[in-house]
C-alpha cells in the first residue's frame, strides 16, 4: 500500500505532507506518557509485518494492522506509523521519501477513523463483543486505506483508477486476514489489560450499575 516517489503530482505530495504534519502533532499532543511502551510496540509491528509482501497478480499485499494501532492510540497513530514508514523508506526503499506525508495519511487517517467509529464498542463489557468490534475496526482500516491510496492516485493521475480499483479488490484477503489477527488482539487485551482501550473504567462503572 506503498506509493512510491514520482507516483503522484507535486500538489498532491504537498497536500499530503500538511495533512502528515498536522495529524502528527496532534498525535503527539494526544500521545499520554503511558501509551509510549504500547506506541512503540504497534509502530514496530507495523514495521514488520509490512515487510511480508505476498504477490498477487501484477501487485503485492501485505499486513498493516493499522486498525488495531487505531484502536489502542487514536491520534497517536499518526506519530507511530509514520516512524514505521520512515524506517521502511530510508532503510528498505519501500514508498520513498517525497510521498512520506501522503504514505502517513493514507494509512494514519483510516486508523483514527477506526478509533473513533469502533473504540465504544471495543469498551463494551462484553470481551466477545469487543473482539468483534475489534474484528470489524482491523477490516474497515484496510478498506479505508485502500479508498485513500485511490483518492491519492486519482488526484494525480486518473489513469490509476484501474489499478486502484485493482488495488482494492487484492486486498480483500487482507482485510480478512486484518480483521481476524485484530479481534483476537483485542479479545486477548482485553482479558490481561483492558485499560489498553480505557475499558477499566467502563467495566468498573457498569458492575458499579450492577450493584
Amino acid at each position: 500500500m506503498h506509493i512510491v516517489d514520482g507516483a503522484l503530482s507535486n500538489p498532491v505530495v504537498i497536500g499530503g505532507a500538511v495533512l502528515a504534519v498536522g495529524g502528527i502533532a496532534m498525535g503527539l499532543r494526544k500521545l499520554p506518557m503511558e501509551k509510549i511502551p504500547a506506541a512503540g510496540v504497534l509502530s514496530a509491528t507495523f514495521f514488520v509485518a509490512s515487510l511480508i509482501h505476498v504477490p498477487i497478480g501484477p501487485s503485492s499485499v501485505h499486513l498493516i494492522m493499522n486498525g488495531l494501532a487505531g484502536l489502542v492510540l487514536g491520534w497517536a497513530a499518526f506519530p507511530a506509523l509514520f516512524v514505521g514508514l520512515l524506517l521502511q523508506a530510508v532503510f528498505f526503499g519501500f514508498g520513498g521519501v517525497t510521498v512520506l506525508g501522503v504514505n502517513t495519511v493514507n494509512i494514519a487517517l483510516p486508523a483514527v477513523i477506526v478509533y473513533y467509529a469502533c473504540l465504544r464498542g471495543v469498551r463494551s463489557p462484553s470481551a466477545v463483543a469487543a473482539a468483534i468490534w475489534g474484528g470489524v475496526g482491523g477490516g474497515l482500516a484496510i478498506a479505508l486505506t485502500t479508498g485513500t491510496v485511490a483518492i491519492a492516485l486519482a488526484l494525480s493521475v486518473e489513469e490509476f483508477l484501474p489499478a486502484a480499483k485493482l488495488v482494492f479488490f487484492a486486498h480483500i484477503p487482507v482485510m480478512i486476514i486484518e480483521a481476524l489477527l485484530s479481534a483476537a488482539a483485542v479479545f486477548l487485551a482485553r482479558k490481561v489489560k483492558p485499560e489498553l482501550f480505557g475499558a477499566l473504567t467502563v467495566l468498573h462503572g457498569a458492575k458499579g450499575g450492577i450493584q
